[in-house]
């Protein structure tokens, strides 16, 4: 666990091509005595704001109350910084206005609840769903609560999120989970039911149709890409390729179970397809969001294979049907549900799932402005997952 990173200078930065500079991220704190950062007596509370164009500040914030009786507020205890959540400082997501609070992956315990909340109570530990769910709605109703008609992916995007020490969730019974209290359950397990899991198990491994026996390949060794690895084994394939650029994540890769791995390159299409016997794989996981690795998947996809779309696209891609056409492939996209989240909690709680070795630095709240740098900086600071502790 690393809790400090050294920074990089405009112009290493530069070089590297990386999305965004920290020094562009700036911090602004009150001048206040250490005793008025405290939670439980102070009115305001610290919260990552985005405030438009490539600008996220630490700033102090009214707590968030009770709106709609089916609302909860939570008392954040961890947060996690997303890949999404570096897209919005790039200005890649316009629903998400300037004066928004970051972040939709959390864990803490809730302060106070609704007239309405009817699955929760003050004090219980719950996990944050990225996904806000009124149960009701004909979207919920069908499994696909992404799209239901007052939720969907509001935390950190239309309303403010949980990169602060409290936050409001609407539709607290839909979405919020009560956290497992098994021994050697961590913070750290936790987090990673608010998104990493569930996404990488309904977008990559449930829509890719992973079964026993299949041969599996995770382009994107990220957080998500290695929740995709780490859930594709609850599905015994017999083979589990992860293709990446990036020679650390992929030694990462297989400490969380890949059988092979192979870099990204002009030979990668060849050596899959010598571990494949010439077949290409059954499953195909594109966990990246960019139009080379969608070009690669097309490659290396076995007849009658499945590529799962995971990866957040920003640009047109190319779909080659004068190749595929005649192949009996199919191309799944979507957006995470959490419909699998509860039952995720219970592989958790049984011993069976921990994705906790994901996270690789954590930093408290008046740190934010190094756990971005570092994320934003992964290829040099080995980052996969980094939380926010309050």
């Amino acid at each position: 666990m690393h809790y400090k990173d050294s920074r990089l200078n405009a112009k290493e930065w530069i070089l590297s091509g990386r999305i965004i500079h920290p020094a562009y991220i700036k911090a602004r704190r009150s001048v206040v005595s250490p005793n008025t950062f405290n939670m439980a007596t102070s009115e305001t509370m610290k919260a990552v704001v985005y405030t438009g164009g490539t600008e996220a500040f630490l700033e102090d914030r009214p707590k968030p109350t009770i709106v709609e009786p089916t609302d909860a507020i939570v008392r954040l205890t961890t947060a996690a910084i997303c890949g999404t959540d570096l897209h919005i400082l790039k200005g890649d997501v316009p629903t998400c206005k300037p004066g928004t609070v970051l972040g939709h992956e959390g864990v803490g315990i809730i302060s106070s609840v609704g007239s309405a909340v009817k699955a929760f109570k003050t004090g219980d530990r719950v996990v944050v769903s990225c996904i806000t769910s009124c149960l009701t709605c004909r979207f919920c109703r069908r499994g696909i609560p992404s799209h239901c008609l007052s939720g969907g992916w509001l935390l950190g995007n239309t309303i403010d999120g949980v990169q602060a020490e409290f936050a409001r969730i609407p539709h607290a019974d839909g979405s919020l989970f009560l956290a497992p209290d098994a021994e050697g359950i961590t913070e750290k397990d936790l987090v990673m039911v608010s998104d990493v899991l569930p996404t990488s198990l309904e977008c990559g491994v449930q829509n890719g149709r992973v079964e026993p026996g299949k041969t599996v390949a995770v382009i994107g060794a990220g957080p998500v890409g290695l929740g995709a690895v780490i859930n594709a084994q609850l599905y015994s394939p017999r083979m589990v390729i992860v293709i990446d650029l990036d020679t650390n994540r992929l030694e990462k890769a297989k400490d969380f179970g890949a059988t092979h791995t192979v870099q990204s390159g002009p030979g990668a299409v060849e050596e899959v397809m010598r571990l494949t016997g010439g077949d290409g794989v059954d499953v195909v996981i594109e966990a990246v969001g960019i139009p080379p690795t969608f070009a690669l998947c097309q490659e290396i996809v076995a007849v009658g294979g499945n590529i799962a779309n995971l990866g957040v696209h920003g640009k047109k891609v190319d779909l080659h049907l004068e190749k595929l056409w005649n192949r009996n492939i199919t191309i799944t996209t979507r957006n995470c549900d959490a419909v699998t989240s509860g039952m995720i909690l219970k592989l958790i709680e049984s011993g069976k799932l921990r994705a906790g070795n994901l996270v690789t630095h954590a930093y408290n709240m008046e740190s934010v402005l190094d756990a971005y740098a570092t994320f934003t900086a992964a290829a040099k600071t080995n980052a996969l997952k980094v939380l926010l502790e309050f």
